[in-house]
């Protein structure tokens, strides 16, 4: 496989999968791990066919990554932790080389679609409040959930992040295509 065919394939292959993940997040509000186990698996195998051993590193690199990024949001009760799995899944899909933009795109994704979420629901002004509420509680308690504000509370704002994934994933492929 050529350079240009990896900068396509890879960046696809997160893709799909984040968009596979993202249809059992809307509808369960799980991503189950008959998706990200076997995606991660892939992704390794994939990086070893085509690059060997270096890739495979590369591959599990980006994974581990991509993953304790999300641990840390996890940890603090902001996300479930399909969404850790399936970010470490497209993290070996993808490889090291573009996981950079993923996170980045992901994160800009996930906080346009949190104000969004907010202003189709008119929770703007208490969603403001709760981060500032959430900032100060893990400044003086560190990584621990914030006992009101977080994942498991069904009255918070939950936004299926499998989706803000999905965008980030899908952003980074166009954006390839649009160097080229």
């Amino acid at each position: 496989m050529t350079q240009i065919e990896q900068e396509f394939v890879y960046p696809a292959a997160a893709s799909i999968c984040a968009l596979i993940g993202s249809v059992f997040d809307v509808k369960s509000r799980r991503v189950p791990n008959s998706l990200t186990g076997p995606a991660i698996l892939f992704g390794l195998l994939l990086h070893l066919s085509v690059g060997g051993w270096r890739d495979l590193g590369n591959s599990a690199a980006a994974g581990l990554i991509c993953g304790l990024v999300f641990l840390v949001f996890y940890l603090a009760g902001g996300m479930g932790a399909g969404d850790v799995k399936l970010i470490t899944a497209v993290g070996c899909l993808c490889g090291l080389h573009f996981i950079a933009f993923i996170l980045a795109l992901t994160g800009i994704a996930g906080g346009i679609m949190a104000v969004g979420l907010a202003l189709m629901r008119g929770r703007l002004k208490e969603t403001f409040h709760n981060v500032l509420a959430l900032l100060s509680h893990h400044r003086s308690k560190g990584l621990t959930p914030h006992p009101e504000i977080n994942v498991l509370n069904a009255n918070t704002l939950r936004l299926p992040y499998a989706l803000a994934i999905t965008a980030g994933c899908a952003l980074t492929l166009y954006l390839q295509g649009v160097q080229r």
